[in-house]
């Protein structure tokens, strides 16, 4: 099966959150191929998508808001599944949840979405990130858990092999 793994990342850190759940879809026999949303220009030829967001302010970055806009009916048209990746430590957790989810969920179709923690790196954010992050008192480093993203990914692939349209209860 073909796969398209659409993720949008301002630091690179949930880019590797699609890598590591790409290999586990590669090993499990997919072509995946990962791109950044503003490189898609249709959704055309894969037969599944995967499409994630860093969060930023309560939100996902607008390329990957503008890929499932553009892209909306194809998408609707195959098996999608959707993951965040932001700030997810205490107290700073409610912060890694897009207002925009449950709207996307529901307009895409999506089988599911998942939240993952992410890396905080003060020295790479702007201004107004860094108040941001400092307001929500959000402890820096890397809070990713990779071995929750595989098995993420495992579940993923397990869904198509058993019924490409099938739900994923993530």
């Amino acid at each position: 099966m073909r796969i398209l793994m659409a993720v949008a990342s301002r630091h690179h850190g949930t880019w590797e959150i699609g890598e590591v759940a790409a290999d586990v879809l590669r090993r499990r026999g997919h072509e995946v191929d990962q791109r950044a949303p503003e490189d898609v220009a249709s959704v055309d030829g894969y037969d599944a998508v995967v499409l994630g967001s860093a969060v930023y302010t309560a939100h996902w970055l607008p390329a990957a808001r503008e890929l499932a806009r553009r892209c909306e009916d194809g998408l609707r048209a195959r098996p999608v599944w959707l993951f965040s990746s932001g700030l997810a430590t205490q107290p700073a957790n409610a912060a890694n949840s897009p207002l925009e989810i449950r709207a996307l969920l529901d307009r895409l179709g999506a089988r599911g979405h998942r939240s993952f923690r992410g890396r905080l790196d003060r020295a790479v954010l702007s201004f107004a990130e860094r108040a941001i992050v400092a307001g929500g008192r959000a402890r820096e480093g890397d809070h990713r858990d990779m071995a929750a993203v595989a098995a993420w990914a495992q579940d993923l692939a397990d869904a198509l092999a058993a019924d490409p349209a099938a739900r994923v209860a993530v």
